[in-house]
């Protein structure tokens, strides 16, 4: 369990988780409200976070030595704050990670501690996936990390997208050389997002499936990452049920109630 301890997500997720894992509209846009691309790429952000959010979700992790399936529950408020609590497996369960701003910590409940992620862990494995805590931390910064550009508007294999070619801004603090993410124009959904490395190689693939409409938006509801260097390994996520715009107090994204919530 030691891997899993060293954190992750969101991913864009969960943002990732992750996971993981955000537009101030309420109601989906069209395509042709979309010019700008940064605009574009925080409607993508906020699909699964909106201004708050409530979800349940698994996590299976397949690598060549295992796999294995972690179901989950996960809170977010904003961009900074977001709380993922592991209700399975038995051995498992009550393994917590917060984050608050660029900050992480995990909460194991086997030795009732809380743990800091320190700059040093910052690439390692979160709960044992290919996610890491560099990408919950990351995820949430995108906007400003990153300077994006729709490089491609029209049909491809059938679908009309939008690709939207995002590099870093000089001096950020990130390791992808480049990011571009494939939108299918009808529902405003992602379709497939690529990491390039610094020397222009792909490093892993993120792809969505199985959307669905929650409310006023169109959300994948599967998102499955390979990393380019072991495509028979894989990180998948299922979301079972979303909620958002929820009421959640902020007291519940504090290392007070880290231990409380199990």
């Amino acid at each position: 369990m030691q891997a899993s301890i060293q954190h992750g997500f969101f991913a864009r997720i969960m943002a990732i988780l992750p996971v993981v894992v955000l537009t101030l509209v309420t109601q989906p846009a069209t395509s042709a409200e979309f010019k700008d691309a940064n605009a574009l790429m925080r409607h993508i952000d906020r699909l699964w976070r909106s201004d708050s959010s409530q979800a349940s979700l698994s996590m299976t992790v397949q690598t060549s030595h295992y796999k294995r399936t972690m179901k989950m529950e996960s809170w977010s408020k904003g961009k900074d704050m977001s709380l993922i609590i592991i209700r399975a497996p038995k051995k498992d369960r009550g393994i917590a990670t917060l984050k608050v701003k660029e900050n992480i910590w995990n909460y194991l409940p086997k030795i009732n501690r809380v743990t800091k992620v320190p700059p040093s862990m910052m690439s390692g494995s979160w709960m044992g996936s290919h996610f890491t805590n560099d990408d919950l931390v990351k995820e949430n910064t995108f906007e400003d990390d990153y300077v994006s550009k729709i490089t491609f508007s029209g049909k491809r294999d059938g679908i009309v997208i939008y690709e939207v070619t995002s590099t870093p801004r000089p001096d950020a603090p990130v390791v992808w050389g480049k990011v571009v993410t494939k939108i299918e124009k009808t529902r405003l959904t992602p379709l497939v997002a690529l990491y390039y490395d610094e020397g222009g190689r792909l490093a892993r693939t993120m792809r969505f499936e199985n959307v669905k409409k929650t409310g006023s938006r169109y959300v994948p509801m599967r998102l499955v990452l390979t990393p380019e260097d072991k495509p028979d390994e894989s990180t998948v996520i299922n979301y079972h049920e979303i909620k958002f715009d929820m009421n959640l107090p902020d007291r519940i994204f504090s290392l007070q109630n880290l231990q409380k919530r199990q």
